[in-house]
């Protein structure tokens, strides 16, 4: 795969990324914020936050930082210190939109497993606190990226672009750091959701048949029950975020065993047709997708909120009616 059709499909995947990420984000945020489609608070307050710090990749990486360097050539934010924290700004939200889905999919975990500790755990109180957690440890995290950095060319006093210390690959501190980095994102989230996800199907199926055979022995014959139809929907909920999780972020994960496997230098900036080069990029371009599929879940898993969208669509053809 050459140069050319390289930069033509970055240069027509990224903004059609960003064209959807954008609007479908933000349409999530204002219905979930009114409030009506039938979530209890504290399901509200994660699936917000995933919301925001989706809309925050969509912005901070796709278009400041893929677009941007696709389509100007020269820009302020290319500056070297401007393209240090553009570089850590986009790691931090990506991680914590990956460490709230992990919180997202616990929380569930504990609503349909635990029934003990879900009146405890399950509340918007709890969940407005570790979404706080979070966003600060992921902030944290990544930080020290911003230090990672140095000008590729100094012109006219002023640094230019970004590039990795020749320490970060010989200084044990910073391969540590790295190491961690990397098991912390993605290596610990897919591992988590996929075992917490097998746990929840192992609960429900159990449960499910206890159920049956009580509802059977009771009624003499099986009947609908009106509790597992409730529960049936948040459960839907749930495996539709957490299988696109695991399916968008599968071959980042490859990708980086890959490498440490096959000992490749992750930052060597090598050739497309290489096929370690190619699947990097195919992982942090399935990566960014995932900041975009969330909205579709709710509009097919939730009818309220497709409801709410629907008038969300028709309310400006109403003003239009209305003048």
């Amino acid at each position: 795969m050459h140069g050319s059709a390289k930069d033509l499909v970055f240069a027509i995947y990224y903004p059609v990324l960003a064209a959807i990420g954008v609007p479908a984000n933000l349409a999530v945020i204002v219905i979930l914020s009114r409030g009506r489609c039938g979530l209890s608070r504290c399901i509200t307050y994660y699936l917000m936050s995933m919301a925001v710090t989706d809309f925050l990749v969509v912005i901070a990486v796709v278009i400041l930082n893929r677009i941007v360097g696709i389509y100007f050539s020269v820009s302020f934010l290319f500056i070297t210190p401007m393209c240090s924290l553009s570089f850590t700004v986009g790691y931090a939200i990506i991680d914590c939109s990956v460490w709230l889905t992990v919180a997202f999919t616990f929380d569930r975990f504990m609503a349909i497993c635990c029934q003990k500790l879900k009146i405890k755990y399950c509340t918007e109180k709890t969940a407005a606190w570790v979404i706080g957690i979070v966003s600060m440890l992921t902030c944290l995290k990544n930080v020290f990226w911003y230090f990672i950095f140095e000008p590729l060319h100094i012109i006219d006093s002023i640094p230019w672009f970004c590039r990795i210390k020749l320490i970060f690959y010989t200084s044990p501190a910073w391969t540590t750091y790295d190491w961690i980095r990397r098991i912390l994102t993605p290596c610990l989230p897919f591992f988590l959701i996929l075992l917490l996800n097998v746990l929840t199907v192992r609960h429900i199926l159990v449960a499910n048949r206890a159920r049956r055979r009580l509802r059977a022995h009771s009624n003499g014959e099986t009947q609908s029950d009106p509790e597992m139809e409730k529960r049936r929907k948040s459960i839907v909920l749930l495996f539709c975020i957490s299988s696109s999780f695991l399916l968008l972020y599968l071959l980042l994960l490859i990708n980086f065993l890959y490498v440490r496997i096959a000992k490749f230098n992750y930052f060597s900036g090598s050739n497309f047709n290489e096929s370690n080069y190619i699947l990097e990029e195919a992982g942090f371009m399935l990566q960014l997708l995932s900041s975009c599929v969330n909205p579709f879940i709710y509009a097919g898993t939730q009818r309220k909120f497709r409801e709410e969208l629907k008038n969300g669509v028709k309310y400006p053809l109403r003003l239009i009616d209305f003048f």
